[in-house]
């Protein structure tokens, strides 16, 4: 099992209100270069997907629960179709399943159900769960798709304070304005 985080970040390592919907005052950061770097499997995730487990904080997750079920791609298809936890204490598990297929809310500490969890797991956006996880040395990969955007302030992947890690460049690809870097996780 390993743990891949997904990120849209900035230059300045910014990775909160990428998406206008949040009504921050600098919300949609990265829908402001075009469709290309965020459109179909921006991430390179493939069959990750289709074997692994999303794991999703409930505001990531409410979101994307009112966009993927009313789209149709593959890529739309293939998030439709992930397995989906949710970590969150105010969501009911039989309403997430009814509001998007193949979801259902963790059950009990978000760090233990990852180290139980026997799948691959992709936490997409959910600062807060990456933190938990980075907090626990459970983040095996960072996928980042970084936007030509500084932005000053908001919540940083990798806050003041946090343990030092060494990681491995991967890959390195421009997307549109943006550029995916594939970052993995160098154990001792």
């Amino acid at each position: 099992m390993s743990t891949v985080v997904i990120e849209f970040i900035t230059l300045d390592g910014v990775v909160s209100d990428p998406d206008p919907s949040t009504g921050a005052p600098h919300a949609g950061w990265a829908f402001r270069h075009g469709p290309e770097p965020v459109s179909g499997d921006a991430f390179r995730l493939g069959s990750t997907l289709d074997e692994g487990v999303l794991l999703l904080g409930r505001r990531t997750w409410e979101l994307f629960a009112r966009i993927w079920p009313h789209r149709d791609d593959p890529f739309a298809a293939r998030m439709n179709a992930a397995a989906k936890l949710v970590a969150s204490r105010s969501l009911a598990d039989e309403a997430a399943g009814r509001t998007w297929p193949g979801s259902r809310v963790v059950a009990g500490d978000l760090v233990d159900a990852a180290r139980r969890e026997e799948r691959d797991v992709v936490v997409m956006g959910s600062v807060s769960v990456v933190r938990a996880l980075l907090a626990a040395d459970l983040v095996d990969e960072y996928r980042l798709l970084t936007f030509p955007t500084v932005l000053g302030d908001g919540e940083r992947l990798f806050p003041a304070g946090s343990a030092p890690a060494e990681l491995e460049c991967l890959a390195v690809e421009q997307a549109g304005a943006a550029v995916r870097t594939r970052y993995r996780r160098v154990r001792a």
